[in-house]
């Protein structure tokens, strides 16, 4: 069994005052005995104008946010996965990077978001993540005390290969670090999230961005955890900041790939 907590955000639009919005709530989680705390997609910085926020971006090692949190990670004493953080890679392109930091502070495991949210809204609503970010070319899997974690963020969600492929992995969780706008989060985060869970059979783990920001975008929030069976067992039914706990049971995750094989159930097929 352990112990898990979602930190649900409103990221600000700098990487400082980010750290100050995000640090006592991942304190508060693990005060009251997480062991693992999940933080949204976008923890250091959200920012929609693309000069300001490649003004603003930094190498990973460098980012104010994550230091700070990487540091109360040592502190605390937990497992703490960075949802994701908006960061500059080598080649001066940037990376929406979700990174897994051990009880030492110490970055165990780091993934690049594959799929990138280039849509236009019914609303009006316009956006194009390529614009400013390069999307990963890998999936990942990752342990924190034992237990396997698929990485993922936001868009893949909606992408279920990547987390059948997480799952034949030996994933036992699957981490969906969001920002949600609220048209698409109401109509499809929760759907989306539980068919996740049932295809696989894995619990999800959905921390999300929540609220009206500092660039103008609104978030939808409502992050939740689901069980392998696909029942919600922890919601937050706002959009504010908050914290929220679970105890996960890896032996859950077995119990249903035994009860519904359908991992080991894969075919070729022609067409069409």
């Amino acid at each position: 069994m352990m112990e898990v907590a979602l930190v649900q955000l409103r990221t600000p639009a700098s990487q400082a005052d980010a750290l100050t919005h995000a640090a006592p709530l991942v304190r508060q989680a693990a005060q009251q005995g997480a062991r693992l705390i999940v933080t949204p997609e976008g923890t250091n910085i959200l920012q929609r104008d693309r000069a300001a926020l490649f003004a603003a971006l930094t190498p990973l090692d460098d980012d104010v946010c994550v230091r700070g949190l990487r540091s109360l990670a040592d502190e605390l004493g937990v497992w703490l996965l960075i949802g994701s953080a908006m960061v500059l890679r080598p080649d001066g392109k940037a990376a929406n990077r979700s990174v897994l930091v051990d009880p030492s502070g110490k970055i165990t495991a780091a993934y690049d978001k594959l799929h990138l949210f280039d849509v236009d809204l019914a609303n009006g609503e316009r956006y194009r993540e390529s614009a400013s970010f390069e999307p990963g070319d890998r999936a990942v899997v990752a342990e924190a005390d034992s237990l396997k974690l698929g990485l993922s963020v936001c868009y893949d969600l909606r992408f279920p290969a990547l987390y059948r492929a997480l799952a034949r992995a030996g994933a036992e969780a699957l981490i969906v670090p969001a920002a949600f706008t609220r048209p698409t989060g109401a109509a499809h985060w929760q759907v989306l999230l539980r068919a996740r869970a049932i295809e696989t059979g894995a619990f999800v783990l959905a921390a999300a961005q929540g609220g009206l920001h500092e660039d103008g975008r609104e978030t939808w929030g409502r992050s939740l955890v689901v069980s392998p069976w696909g029942e919600v067992i922890a919601l937050a039914d706002h959009d504010e900041p908050c914290v929220l706990r679970a105890a996960i049971d890896p032996a859950e995750t077995e119990r249903a790939r035994a009860s519904i094989p359908a991992l080991q159930h894969d075919r070729a097929f022609a067409g069409p």
